[in-house]
């Protein structure tokens, strides 16, 4: 795989962080759309901790935290559609492309000097968008929320009534029938009330008055005075307030647009110039190798074209331009920003890990009294009848029973919630052992779809472990893989196992195993999944200690291919270009001509009109190997290629005699 920016350890634990749901009165969402943000939005760069936090485990052993990030959303009662998904993770692919003038990395294999991205920020990208956006489930508690901030304005004329209303409001979402997202992590989520305050209006003295009856009520520990928007317009308008927010919005500007439907798309936005040139000239008789074309979509409906990633980096770009002619705070002193970086530091502090240690403590007393028990009874009764243990079955033999469903009282469900609880707080080696315990529980009911969840998140706690006590048991991950894909036919969770255990894999420098596992997740539901693992895969080849250069390339015209159904032409054509480095010049004059002809294609379409002409000159020039009728079919392609690169250069003027 090529190289990150994160080390794996910070990619995972920045995955999975403790959610926090955020529900405010109009008034201050106002207060905050004065900076052009949501109150979400206003809070999101400030919310990774940077200090240590120290709590107690249920053996009263002192826990430290580190580093520990997490995420204030709005609350959305709907769950995202898979074609929203499926869009969304097209744009963030399509709009990431290599950064202009960066120096490639040159990796030296034998006879090769091979130029290669060093980086595949769009895999980045990808990777962090998918995480994000899978929906919560019933088998794990992970993307569950923790609590909610209510949030009121001290300008309300009754804010303790409006905190009430938002408090009913929240526990009708969790405990009503009416919705069933989002999820929460337990029936008695946390409330914490948070008091925004307008600086520029004034009125302070009323502010620190309703604050104070708020302590009365919630507890000290339970709310918070946030002041905000104390810069004067009139003053300082030549100071120059950093902008954290345009990065994070920025990340998340197509995750904005309201585009969450299914999606069709049609074939007639194909491009003109093919349509009238190119493909007409084919009805010639080229070879089976040519008669498809490499950008023709398997299933139209499907996928995605250019016309749809050009608007995707149009939407960007003019939300570039936005956010650069609106700057976000522009209401915000430095001081404000260090009232919400500490705001942020009192809810986690007093509020959010105090409620996690107690929950994770009141889970291990229920487990002790209640699952000891059951279990017992329940081993006791299989000996008595039985009289022998039961094997244990291959996961071929097991069967699907995806359909079963745990209460949420069973003390299978707790021990998963304690792991996952364990897991958010970085305390991975008491999560191993609510995994490792709950693995087993569900193996013996043949819950397959808890099963595999638990040997995910056993394999990674095992991983994060400090100290490493134990080697990263990669057979869980395999196991999890193949339940997930051919049991319970999830390909979304499979796909978040391959990305940890690859990333992990890695790591390790097993670059051999993270290729295999990578190429086994391509299928045919998703091109551009396929695509993404194929170019990784062909990283983690030429990665390895002895660099395997021509599988490298093999895979990267793989990756090429797919990327092309996916309709990501740019990325398509630089895979075929990286791997072209290998073929040029080495006697393999069909592999040549094959990568040549789809390269002038894809720049054809593109527009790269100096490109194609090469790309089909290159094909001619040398002796061919391919038949007469093919050769001929390759010149009028050229031709006609030439004779478009001629007539259309922008700023020139030129008859056709």
């Amino acid at each position: 795989m090529a190289q990150c920016v994160q080390s794996v350890q910070e990619f995972i634990q920045d995955s999975f962080v403790p959610l926090v749901a955020a529900l405010c009165s109009e008034e201050a969402e106002r207060l905050t759309r004065r900076n052009n943000l949501s109150f979400a939005e206003l809070v999101r760069p400030f919310c990774r901790l940077t200090s240590e936090v120290h709590m107690r485990d249920p053996n009263n052993q002192l826990h430290i935290i580190k580093n520990l990030k997490i995420a204030v959303n709005n609350i959305i009662t709907q769950p995202p559609q898979p074609g929203a998904i499926r869009k969304l993770l097209h744009d963030v692919v399509c709009v990431s492309q290599p950064a202009e003038g960066l120096v490639a990395n040159v990796i030296t294999a034998g006879d090769y000097d091979l130029n290669i991205s060093a980086t595949t920020a769009w895999f980045e990208s990808y990777r962090e968008c998918f995480l994000q956006s899978m929906p919560a489930s019933d088998h794990e508690f992970l993307n569950h929320y923790v609590a909610c901030m209510l949030v009121v304005s001290s300008s309300e004329p009754d804010p303790v009534e409006q905190f009430l209303k938002l408090s009913q409001e929240q526990h009708r979402i969790q405990h009503s029938s009416e919705y069933s997202y989002p999820k929460w992590f337990i029936p008695n989520t946390l409330k914490y009330y948070v008091l925004l305050h307008d600086v520029s209006a004034g009125e302070e003295q009323r502010a620190d008055s309703i604050y104070e009856e708020m302590k009365q009520r919630y507890g000290t520990q339970g709310c918070y005075l946030l002041k905000i928007n104390s810069r004067v317009s009139n003053r300082g308008a030549d100071e120059q307030i950093p902008d954290p927010w345009s990065q994070y919005l920025q990340k998340n500007t197509i995750q904005n647009q309201d585009c969450y439907e299914d999606y069709t798309v049609s074939n007639k936005n194909t491009d003109h110039l093919i349509a009238d040139g190119i493909d007409s000239e084919m009805k010639d008789g080229l070879s089976n190798n040519f008669k498809t074309h490499p950008l023709q979509l398997d299933h139209p409906s499907g996928s995605l074209d250019s016309a749809d990633c050009m608007k995707a980096s149009a939407s960007l770009q003019d939300s570039k331009k936005t956010n650069s002619g609106t700057p976000h705070g522009a209401c915000l002193t430095l001081t404000d920003h260090d009232r919400i970086r500490q705001f942020i530091q009192e809810f986690t502090f007093r509020g959010l890990l105090p409620h996690i240690e107690k929950t994770i403590r009141q889970l291990n007393d229920q487990l002790i009294s209640r699952k000891g028990l059951s279990r017992s009874l329940f081993t006791a009764t299989k000996k008595w009848f039985s009289g022998s243990k039961v094997p244990e079955k291959s996961i071929n033999e097991l069967k699907n029973t995806s359909g079963l469903l745990y209460p949420p009282e069973a003390p299978e469900l707790q021990i998963r919630k304690m792991a996952d609880l364990c897991f958010l707080v970085q305390h991975y080696e008491l999560a191993y052992s609510c995994y490792h315990t709950a693995k087993k529980d569900f193996l013996n009911d043949q819950a397959m779809l808890y099963a595999a969840g638990a040997l995910e998140m056993a394999a990674v706690s095992a991983f994060l472990q400090p100290g490493a006590p134990r080697p990263y048991p990669a057979h869980y991950m395999e196991t999890a893989i193949q339940t997930y894909r051919d049991i319970c036919k999830n390909m979304v969770l499979a796909e978040r196992c391959v990305l940890l255990s690859a990333e992990i894999l890695k790591s390790q420098s097993k670059y051999s195993e993270a290729a295999a596992l990578l190429i086994r997740l391509t299928s045919e539901d998703s091109d551009l999944r396929s695509a993404l693992l194929l170019e990784q895969a062909a990283h983690c080849f030429i990665n390895m200690k002895s660099p395997m250069v021509r599988k490298f390339a093999f895979h990267m015209i793989l990756a090429g291919h797919r990327f092309s159904k996916a309709g990501q032409k740019k990325h398509a054509l630089r895979c075929y270009c990286q791997a072209m480095q290998v073929y040029k010049g080495k006697g393999w004059s069909l592999a040549e001509d094959h990568i040549n002809f789809t390269i002038g294609r894809q720049s054809f379409t593109l527009r790269q009109l100096d490109n194609a002409v090469s790309a089909f000159r290159h094909i001619l020039i040398n002796d061919s190997k391919q038949p007469p009728a093919q050769q001929g079919a390759f010149l009028r392609e050229y031709l006609y290629v030439y004779k478009v690169s001629y007539f259309f250069v922008p700023g020139t003027v030129k008859t056709v005699n």
